[in-house]
């Protein structure tokens, strides 16, 4: 999520204002678990009309009600149980019970754990992933582009920041196409209820954390999404937001407590600092006012201190696992959030789902402040955070220099070298998501100011890296423009609604560029896919000299051989210095050309172009 908000509304700074009149019994959260838990407690938050006057009864085989809370509002009561590896799936009735009045009753439901494979399967350096704003990919259902009970109820294409109309029915649709480019995992903006008077389209303040916002679609067909796409060799990344919510869900408007959420005498924004976290010299205020203070007037920042926030939060993200089968998480805004809850949260839902993989995203400014938040304490932290993996901007912006800058001792190639050469920081640094732009950045072929030939080798450099690779939607297409504002990097895919002037998911409805970059990618993405070497080989690199660099991903099946030149010129190549990587191999394959090189000894590499060569022997 990215700092330049487009949200400017002012908001009454929150104190926990009741609702208006509430049922009686408003809901239940979570509304169904599972037995066969590895972790049998389950805290159920209940929320209705003055439901703190009433007692709670529980009567089920294996189910022990553990503890009623009673909080601050008293429309809430917070119920521990215990459900014992003995109990069976089945329903069983909550009876909230009030001298005078007529009981109220709710049938919880308790479903068998499913453990089909294929499902919780974890996103790997085997992965090609692919990010999807799903309001701005494709319109599969026009029926639910409006729901007239929410805040937003207008869905206008030609305005930046209003719904457009893109939903699950349209992803799915299209699950064939991601398919044939050679993506392997598809990671969603949240697609939960954004139920936010304006700009709610991207997903990143939550209303209800149980409910597929109902202009996507439903719960059902989320979990029709999961499965379709796992039945075509696709995985599914989950986008999860502990940080913050939007300022419109129930939660907020009528809080169980006031500490529910970070509270200050006056609106307080984030200095958004994150050295304020790691610094042993920093300042409590500064560290208080970057992990505490809000990220928006309209995103109420969390207490993660709070221990029923950190049931609700955790319940919440194992119940998406085990409802759905997905297969990843993708974590917001990390360095905001209470480190050890964080650490926490993680233990709790790899106790659960071991393959599950988890990434988070830290948009610092240094390999060492990407580190402090990974887990392994291996920048003596003297704290493991349990967090596997980064998005690495760092690559991300060595790659841009490497492109864009001009040789220097630390510029130019020399940068990507360098960063590499820092991996030592990290407990595996095979586990961040590398990448060239996303949803809250300038896209990548704008950042090359649309230069065809630094496009294409920044893509190979990208799928050749260590690391899980990500496109971002459109990049295949050319999609292009600068994060000013960020609306101008979210635009729809052309071919995604009815009625477009061009479907660009066709080679028909592509130009010739446009069709050369998507076969570029498709090209390199299935080689990505069926080649062990550039999914789990060892990386081999050699200091940058005059300009060009070279590296090596390899292992016992294959050796690939990428060289970039970063110079403004065609240059020569001697391959004299590579023999520990090179010796015994007699020729290449161009992988994008499919040309066959037989003298190795030297390689002529056009200006700002990176070769992939299959080394053969």
């Amino acid at each position: 999520m990215n700092l330049r908000l487009v949200l400017t509304i002012s908001l009454v700074y929150i104190t926990g204002s009741a609702m208006a009149q509430l049922p009686a019994l408003e809901r239940v959260e979570p509304a169904s678990w599972w037995v066969g838990m590895k972790n049998p407690k389950v805290q159920l938050i209940v929320h209705g009309d003055n439901i703190a006057s009433r007692s709670v009864d529980i009567t089920y085989p294996g189910v022990k009600l553990t503890a009623v809370h009673k909080v601050e509002n008293s429309n809430y009561l917070f119920i521990d149980l215990t459900i014992a590896a003995s109990a069976k799936r089945g329903q069983f009735k909550i009876t909230f019970k009030k001298a005078g009045s007529q009981s109220i009753s709710y049938n919880y439901v308790l479903n068998q754990r499913n453990h089909d494979a294929g499902r919780a399967q974890g996103v790997t350096n085997k992965d090609l992933i692919y990010l999807i704003m799903p309001d701005r990919f494709s319109n599969g259902d026009p029926t639910n582009d409006t729901k007239p009970s929410m805040l937003e109820t207008t869905v206008n294409r030609d305005t930046l920041y209003a719904r457009h109309g893109g939903d699950l029915q349209g992803i799915i649709n299209h699950l064939g196409y991601l398919k044939d480019l050679g993506v392997t995992a598809i990671w969603l903006t949240p697609e939960v209820e954004n139920d936010e008077p304006v700009a709610s389209y991207h997903g990143y303040a939550v209303t209800d954390h149980y409910k597929i916002d109902p202009r996507y679609g439903t719960n059902v067909l989320y979990k029709e999404f999961v499965e379709k796409s796992h039945a075509m060799g696709l995985k599914v990344i989950k986008d999860l937001v502990h940080n913050h919510v939007g300022t419109e869900g129930w939660l907020i408007k009528d809080m169980p407590m006031k500490n529910w959420v970070h509270q200050w005498p006056k609106y307080t924004q984030s200095n958004f600092r994150d050295a304020a976290v790691m610094d042993p010299h920093a300042a409590a205020a500064d560290k208080k006012q970057m992990l505490d203070g809000w990220f928006d007037h309209r995103m109420a920042d969390l207490n993660e201190i709070n221990p029923y926030v950190q049931n609700y939060l955790t319940q919440n993200h194992i119940w998406w696992v085990e409802y759905s089968g997905l297969d990843g998480f993708r974590l917001d805004t990390y360095p905001y959030n209470d480190a050890a809850y964080m650490a926490d949260w993680a233990r709790k839902v790899k106790a659960e789902f071991p393959h599950l993989s988890i990434f988070g995203e830290t948009l610092v400014w240094s390999v060492p402040n990407q580190a402090f938040f990974t887990q392994g304490n291996t920048v003596n932290r003297g704290f493991d955070t349990q967090l596997p993996g980064i998005t690495d901007a760092q690559i991300k912006d060595a790659i841009f220099e490497a492109l864009n800058g001009k040789d220097g001792w630390t510029d130019g190639v020399h940068r990507l070298y360098a960063i590499l050469a820092q991996d030592f920081l990290y407990q595996d640094p095979t586990r961040n998501v590398v990448f060239l732009d996303n949803h809250d950045m300038s896209r990548f072929y704008s950042v090359v100011d649309e230069d065809f030939t630094k496009f294409k080798s920044g893509m190979a450099l990208l799928l050749t890296m260590r690391g899980v690779p990500q496109l971002y939607y459109g990049d295949e297409i050319l999609m292009k423009n600068n994060s000013n504002p960020d609306g101008l990097v979210r635009l729809d895919y052309p071919g995604g609604w009815p009625g477009d002037q061009s479907d660009k998911f066709t080679a028909g409805g592509r130009d010739k560029k446009e069709n050369e970059a998507f076969d570029y990618l498709r090209t390199l993405a299935n080689y990505r896919k069926k080649t062990t070497a550039l999914q789990t080989g060892k990386l081999m690199q050699y200091i940058p000299q005059d300009g060009i660099y070279v590296y090596f991903r390899y292992d016992a099946q294959k050796t690939v051989m990428i060289a970039y030149n970063g110079n403004e010129q065609e240059a020569t190549l001697n391959t004299g210095r590579f023999t520990e990587r090179m010796a015994g191999f007699s020729s290449a394959i161009n992988i994008i050309s499919a040309e066959k090189i037989t003298d190795l000894n030297t390689l002529s590499i056009p200006a700002k172009t990176t070769l992939v060569l299959e080394l053969k022997k």
